[in-house]
Formats: structure tokens, C-alpha cells, sequence
């Protein structure tokens, strides 16, 4: 299983947060670093992924509207393709 840990404390901004996700969830290289290209890249997912967000208040704080956005799209990813989970902590 593939975990990702968004910790809201640690992100600084939209750009960190898309290469956290590309990094730790090994992407492909045409991940284009937006909400799109991530829900498209989580629901073409063959292996069982986690991603965690921790202090998703300063994540908000951060990045504002987006973390909200970002959220959408992990709940709908998570919807239409089983094999990922999105979990709060």
C-alpha cells in the first residue's frame, strides 16, 4: 500500500503540496500538478493508496479555498475508485 501524509503544518503552498503527492505516490511524468490531473491519476490507481491529512487547519489557513477543492476531489476519488482511501486525522 502507498500512503501519502499531507501535513498542513509542513505545507508552504499549492506547488508543495502537488510534488508531496507526485513524489510519495509515484506519479507519472505528465501529472500536471492540479486538482484534474490528480483526481484523473487516483482513479487510474491499480494499487491500494492511502492519503492522510494531518493539521488540515493550517492547511487551510495556507492555502485557502483550495484545501477545500482539495478535499472534493480526494472524496470523489475515493468514491469512483475503491483501491484509495482519504482519511483526516
Amino acid at each position: 500500500m502507498k500512503i501519502c501524509i499531507l501535513d498542513g503544518e509542513k505545507i508552504k503552498d499549492r506547488e508543495m503540496l502537488h510534488n508531496i503527492l507526485a513524489e510519495d505516490l509515484e506519479f507519472p511524468a505528465w501529472y500536471g500538478r492540479n486538482l484534474d490531473a490528480l483526481y484523473d491519476c487516483l482513479t487510474d490507481r491499480q494499487e491500494d493508496t492511502k492519503i492522510l491529512i494531518k493539521n488540515q487547519e493550517f492547511l487551510e489557513h495556507t492555502i485557502g479555498k483550495y484545501a477545500s477543492l482539495l478535499a472534493q476531489v480526494l472524496r470523489r476519488a475515493s468514491e469512483d475508485n475503491p483501491r484509495v482511501q482519504t482519511e483526516v486525522l
